[in-house]
């Protein structure tokens, strides 16, 4: 099993920054990738970004160049750096860990950007 604890949601005005955080504990040995997701109200939960354990990045159109992933892997921590924040990107953000045997989420951290 793998636990995901997210951290540093909030309320920010639009083009300000906020940077999120996920620390993970568990089988983590076994983590192929880890990425940031998120659902807003009535919509789909979507891939924001991913980081594989080779280090390779991928990033949703609507937020490439704003949004920077990375990982500590002293720290066991994935972040998001999220820059130049939109209303549209008012969310729940969920951190998710992959394993060959399953995927593995985080109970949410609440993203909300006022105009």
């Amino acid at each position: 099993q793998v636990q995901l604890v997210e951290s540093g949601g909030g309320l920010v005005q639009a083009g300000g920054s906020l940077r999120l955080s996920c620390a993970a504990s568990g089988i983590i040995f076994s983590i192929t990738a880890m990425g940031w997701y998120r659902q807003a109200p009535g919509k789909q939960r979507e891939l924001v970004a991913r980081i594989t354990s080779g280090g390779s990045t991928n990033y949703a159109d609507s937020v490439e160049g704003r949004f920077t992933i990375s990982r500590d892997n002293a720290k066991n921590t994935v972040y998001l750096q999220m820059n130049s924040l939109k209303p549209e990107d008012t969310a729940v953000y969920y951190c998710n860990a992959e394993r060959v045997r399953g995927w593995y989420w985080g109970q949410g951290t609440q993203v909300t950007v006022s105009s």
